[in-house]
């Protein structure tokens, strides 16, 4: 076939917004019974209006059937994550509608376990390995639903007699509860405002004591992370005896263990990348033990924004084996079976949706993975050769700081290039949320939505992202709205000018969700040159700093005391400064506000305020509202009108389409 020139973001594609959302899933955590050894999935369906439906993986069949609108799902920190857990063919999961949890026997009706309420939340659960009718789960009470009013603590569901009892009270948050192999102690993972979990988790551990109807903790010891300074995290019991979880005391996440009282580097010197991630939801966890002897676990590891496996021993005193995969991003691994070295975990690559895949490793000492592919996510109906896959790179800063990037070029089969003599394409600047988060290299058809047509797409892991060990992300401690608005300026202007000159820097737009949509907004009111980006988009983007903290929910309500550099009483001026709202008026690029109409991260009158400042003062600025979502889009309609909206918004306002 004779390919075509036409101008760059004009070029036809078969990526339709239809194509990429129609019946697509996206698996949303893997769950192993660690009596039956048997896998199952949590999908995230867009079709099903964002229900979470909790599937058998080896059969495909839906455990939590659609006719009655189950939905696997909780609303503990918002983000929630770690809703279901499966023990000898009984699952529990949280239901979203009512916040209870509820059992279900494999091939029966679920049965609500914990009473009717409508202030408590449930995630994070682990089934008492002895006295399997006990599960300890974080607990979130809304009874008085404001941030610094709802109470977060551990408790023990008994699954018998339907009732919830307290069991470890006193810090802001709890995660992680793991009970040893025979019961008889409790690990968790917790920390205090306004620390996040991975600026200063601290891991505890005590005693178990069964009672009547519940379980009591005693003798309560701190074993690792310091508030503030150090964070521990993801504790897993190895044995009876040994307890695996990680610290960042080295400047980057490393394993550690407790053992004989005493919490030791597993690593003979610090090894510089991360074996871990920040926790933003529960079901996010990095390794996985290999062995039913314990000697050693498979640990996802992120290096120059890329996924990998290592093998670690858990002995100590040995640097990491690096397996070879072909897979890009890895996430939710679980032990599947320690007999034949066996792990399960969703996996992409740079060209492949995710898929969820069995990993056996016959050799621990130097053998070689192999990979099965349990299940596959569907493939949209168009060729592979579209696909432009992703170019890492770093640049350096004005001020010698690197700035690591992910750069997309375009492609389509069907086109040459561009029949305008020297024409360079327009360009997507795409902002991450957190903002302590990270672009990963794998295939996204949001990408290839614009880089078919003819656009570039860039982006950027601004300072301040995780991935790159703990002081790139403290480069955003008390510069939020600074350096994130000027990494994505300097990438900008340094990917469209020589010696790389790949992009054109009059068509350059910049777009981002959350904490990404605040960094936009900065960047059209706050940078010191606002037209830097020709247009903007903001999905659910934080505009006025002042209020946030009072009307977020608790996770995040003093997250920007370290973004910030303080607290709201404390500062005030440089909240009303970093606020893009009470700079709207230097807004002059075209901007593009998208808003869940009952998100509680970032409620609606943040966009709602930044909207009508522009719109008094006749810019060009639109706002869409989507009723029944949050924060982010769940609904297929939703998320398909999201994005045909905003490249329609851009082929407008830069002319490239009639």
């Amino acid at each position: 076939m004779t390919s075509q020139a036409a101008p760059f973001g004009t070029w036809s594609s078969p990526v339709t917004a239809e194509a990429i959302t129609k019946g697509a899933v996206t698996f949303a955590e893997v769950i192993v019974d660690p009596v039956t050894s048997k896998v199952y999935h949590v999908e995230k369906r867009p079709s099903e209006g964002g229900r979470n439906i909790l599937v058998d993986t080896e059969t495909g069949q839906d455990l939590t059937p659609s006719e009655k609108e189950w939905n696997v799902r909780t609303g503990v920190h918002e983000y929630g994550g770690a809703a279901a857990i499966v023990h000898n063919d009984v699952v529990y999961f949280s239901h979203f509608a009512d916040g209870r949890i509820y059992r279900l026997k494999i091939g029966g009706e679920p049965e609500a376990v914990t009473p009717e309420s409508k202030v408590h939340r449930f995630a994070n659960f682990d089934v008492h390995p002895v006295h399997t009718d006990l599960l300890v789960s974080v607990l979130e009470d809304h009874t008085t639903d404001e941030p610094s009013a709802i109470v977060n603590t551990l408790c023990i569901i008994n699954t018998n007699t339907k009732t919830v009892h307290p069991l470890v009270s006193g810090a802001d948050f709890y995660a992680c509860p793991k009970f040893s192999p025979d019961g008889t102690r409790l690990a968790w993972q917790q920390w205090f405002h306004p620390d996040m979990p991975w600026e200063g988790g601290q891991i505890y551990l005590g005693d178990v004591a069964v009672n009547s109807d519940t379980l009591s903790i005693k003798n309560v010891a701190h074993i690792a992370g310091e508030a503030q300074k150090i964070s521990a995290a993801f504790p897993s019991w190895a044995s009876n005896d040994t307890l695996v979880f990680t610290s960042d005391e080295s400047g980057y996440i490393n394993p550690w263990k407790y053992q004989d009282g005493k919490a030791t580097a597993l690593f003979p010197s610090p090894v510089e990348q991360e074996f871990g991630c920040p926790m933003w939801q529960f079901q996010m966890f990095p390794y996985a033990i290999l062995d039913k002897h314990e000697k050693y676990a498979l640990f996802v590891t992120l290096k120059d924004g890329r996924h990998g496996l290592h093998i670690v021993d858990l002995a100590g005193g040995s640097p990491p084996r690096p397996l070879d995969t072909p897979y890009t991003v890895i996430d939710n691994i679980r032990s599947l079976s320690p007999e034949n070295h066996e792990v399960v975990f969703t996996a992409a690559k740079v060209d492949e949706k995710s898929s969820i895949v069995k990993c056996k490793i016959a050799d621990l000492i130097s053998g070689s993975p192999t990979f099965t592919v349990l299940k596959a996510a569907k493939a949209p109906p168009f060729s592979l050769d579209l696909v432009s896959t992703p170019q890492p790179m770093t640049f350096k800063a004005p001020n010698g700081d690197p700035i690591h990037v992910v750069y997309y070029a375009p492609k389509n089969p069907d086109y040459a290039g561009s029949n305008i003599v020297g024409e360079r394409p327009p360009c997507v600047v795409s902002v991450h949320g957190g903002p302590t988060g990270l672009r990963l290299q794998s295939l996204n058809w949001e990408v290839q939505y614009f880089t078919s047509r003819g656009w570039a797409w860039l982006d950027v892991n601004y300072g301040g992202s995780s991935g790159y060990g703990r002081d790139y992300i403290q480069r955003l401690a008390g510069q939020w709205g600074i350096v994130d608005v000027d990494d994505c300026i300097q990438a900008a202007r340094i990917i469209s000018s020589a010696p790389y000159d790949l992009v054109d820097p009059k068509r350059i737009v910049i777009r981002g969700g959350s904490a990404g949509g605040y960094t936009v907004l900065g960047a059209l009111a706050m940078a010191p040159d606002v037209t830097t980006f020709a247009a903007g988009t903001s999905s659910y983007g934080i505009s006025n700093l002042t209020p946030l903290g009072e009307h977020t929910h608790k996770f995040e309500s003093r997250y920007m005391e370290k973004l910030i550099g303080g607290a709201q009483n404390e500062i005030p001026h440089v909240y009303s400064d970093r606020s893009p709202v009470n700079h709207a008026d230097r807004i002059v690029a075209p901007l593009l506000i998208l808003q869940g109409e009952i998100d509680r991260v970032v409620p609606k009158e943040q966009s709602e305020a930044i909207f009508k400042s522009v719109q008094s003062r006749g810019g060009i600025v639109e706002y869409k509202s989507y009723a029944g979502e949050g924060h982010g889009w769940r609904k297929e309609e939703n998320i398909r009108d999201a994005l045909e909206r905003e490249i329609g918004f851009y082929e407008r306002v830069l002319g490239l389409k009639n």
